[in-house]
């Protein structure tokens, strides 16, 4: 895939300051226990995919650009009669990454994409599942730099979920924090 030279920003800082500075500050006894970054998963459900079917198709595509690596539709799990939907109908788009994409991700987002969000004050802490995951939700797109806002045809919003090794909110909101996260203080 990539020669081996190559190690992300993100990643050597981890190796370098984080992983030392969190075996510091809980104790830890071996490198092994010290929370990482398991995979950043996006997800955007597409409004009106349910009569639109090229929707779905611009949703993924807009994804694949954001992530970098290719993204899926997404189909229905069950038929709802009231929403119109039929099981088996692409209705959403998602994308997982692991490893040298998903540290290259996490740099851009925090210290391109972020930044761009009007009236940015920080992210909410909140978000914690308590078994060390966080989610959050972006209201458009467009604050990607890859999107082209002149080919934007609609405003759409996408879920991310960080996943960590970690066993508690605390340790991961100390990793993620270290990886640059911009949490409201």
């Amino acid at each position: 895939m990539s020669n081996s030279q190559y190690t992300p920003r993100l990643a050597k800082r981890y190796k370098e300051e984080v992983s030392p500075s969190l075996m510091k500050k809980f104790n830890y006894t071996s490198v092994m226990q010290v929370p990482r970054l398991e995979k950043i998963c996006l997800n955007q459900g597409v409004n009106g995919a349910t009569s639109d079917k090229k929707l779905v198709d611009i949703a993924v595509q807009e994804m694949t650009t954001i992530a970098g690596q290719k993204a899926v539709a997404a189909k229905s799990k069950k038929d709802i009669s009231n929403f119109k939907l039929r099981k088996n109908l692409p209705i959403a788009a998602r994308v997982t990454l692991r490893g040298e994409r998903m540290y290259e991700f996490l740099d851009r987002f925090v210290s391109v994409s972020l930044p761009r969000v009007r009236d940015f004050k920080g992210i909410n802490p909140k978000g914690f599942d308590g078994r060390g995951n966080y989610n959050m939700g972006i209201k458009e797109q467009i604050i990607f730099p890859e999107i082209d806002i002149d080919k934007v045809t609609k405003i759409a919003g996408m879920d991310i979920t960080f996943v960590t090794s970690a066993n508690s909110d605390a340790e991961a909101y100390a990793l993620l924090e270290e990886l640059g996260m911009p949490f409201k203080k």
